[in-house]
């Protein structure tokens, strides 16, 4: 038995190289990534993230997570079709392709494969090209466990939000002024071992599989390819305490949506109640979160005194530096600033090294000094909230033309 075991694992991670969900991943994220550092480069005339942050430190969580899954979903017997997962897969692609990250959520892949398996039989048989019988018996029960542990996931992942690690943007407040907003934002590929029928593995106990489907006596093995993903924009605000906040919010919604879906095993008749749930606390939380932070002053903006911080390149000098996003930056060389081009000025009086003041969280004022090397000045790595530089660059372009 044991030989049997290990022969469907290889068998099914060979598999998961057959998914087109697999290979869509990779795409996903390559134009993920080249759409942002577009609009960086409109923004601020760099690239601040490389090309596959959004999948950057998401890997240990998700493989982590997805070996959990694994073992719950083997050691539970959950069994799911391959036309159901088949049907999940696609609705991720399809969801994918409007760019929106937040339609990754499992509240909208998973709650939306629910409510197709639930309203498409009754409509296949008013129709006669597909088969009435194509999905065949549907473990909706596990469906609804798989949607509240995603959520959990990406609890976890919005609670795992780092400082330095989110995508500042330019933006318009309501004043009609630029200030500068983050979006909080990661997508994820987790892959987890499922139970389909038909195959070499036979019942190690008595009660396996618990959540079956059919008849069955046989089962295989397949590796599902998942897509996870979440987008917020940040304002008024520092971005990673409202990734924990939100992290917390997502977390007590997976837990209410764990406990309906628990109770699904025994009363089927809750599904829906599962993917309403799941929906309007989705929903929920994205229009709190908005409301709340429309409600506010923009964080990232021109102070009276000093440059706030809004991002700091990776790898760069400032970055070096242990730098944080949000704090400001009031004296270089002694000298008061509070425009970008005094800083860039007063960087270059002193010539070998230089000194910041800068002013924490809590008011404090703390003194970096480091050495200056040639053409650090303008590639220190700082980033502060500004006029978008394509609008800058055309100025130069308009007065010569005058």
């Amino acid at each position: 038995m044991v030989e049997q075991w290990l022969v469907e694992i290889l068998k099914a991670i060979g598999k998961m190289f057959l998914n087109p969900l697999f290979y869509w991943a990779f795409i996903l994220v390559i134009f993920t990534g080249y759409f942002r550092i577009k609009g960086e480069r409109m923004d601020f005339g760099t690239k601040i993230f490389n090309l596959f942050s959004e999948w950057k430190q998401t890997w240990a969580l998700s493989i982590g997570f997805g070996i959990f899954l694994s073992i719950v979903s083997i050691g539970i017997g959950i069994v799911f079709s391959l036309e159901t997962l088949l049907l999940m897969s696609i609705i991720v692609i399809l969801l994918s392709m409007t760019s929106r990250l937040n339609l990754l959520s499992a509240s909208y892949t998973i709650g939306l494969t629910i409510l197709l398996l639930v309203f498409l039989p009754p409509l296949l048989k008013k129709q006669s090209y597909i088969d009435v019988n194509f999905f065949g018996e549907i473990n909706f029960s596990g469906l609804a466990l798989l949607l509240a542990l995603f959520l959990m996931l990406e609890g976890m992942m919005l609670r795992r939000t780092k400082r330095n690690k989110t995508f500042p943007v330019l933006t318009k407040s309501q004043r009609g002024s630029w200030v500068g907003a983050h979006h909080v934002k990661k997508m994820s590929l987790i892959p987890f071992i499922a139970v389909v029928p038909n195959g070499t593995i036979t019942p190690f106990a008595s009660y396996w599989p618990y959540l079956s489907i059919g008849s069955e006596q046989s089962y295989s093995l397949i590796v599902v390819p998942f897509i996870i993903g979440f987008n917020y924009k940040v304002i008024s605000d520092l971005p990673h305490l409202v990734g924990r906040r939100l992290g917390n919010q997502m977390l007590l919604l997976s837990i209410i949506v764990l406990a309906i879906a628990v109770a699904t095993i025994w009363t089927p008749q809750l599904i829906l109640f599962v993917v309403a749930v799941a929906l309007i606390g989705k929903e929920f939380i994205n229009y709190r979160h908005r409301v709340t932070d429309q409600s506010k002053a923009p964080y990232f903006y021109d102070v009276a005194q000093g440059l706030r911080i809004l991002s700091i390149i990776p790898g760069s000098p400032a970055d070096r530096l242990d730098v944080l996003v949000g704090e400001t930056i009031t004296k270089v060389n002694g000298k008061p600033i509070n425009h970008v081009d005094a800083f860039y000025y007063a960087l270059q009086e002193k010539g070998a090294h230089f000194r910041l003041d800068i002013v924490d969280d809590q008011g404090e004022v703390r003194f970096i000094q480091a050495a200056m090397y040639e053409g650090d000045d303008h590639e220190l790595g700082f980033i502060f909230p500004n006029d978008p530089y394509s609008f800058r660059a055309k100025v130069p372009e308009e007065i010569v033309s005058n």
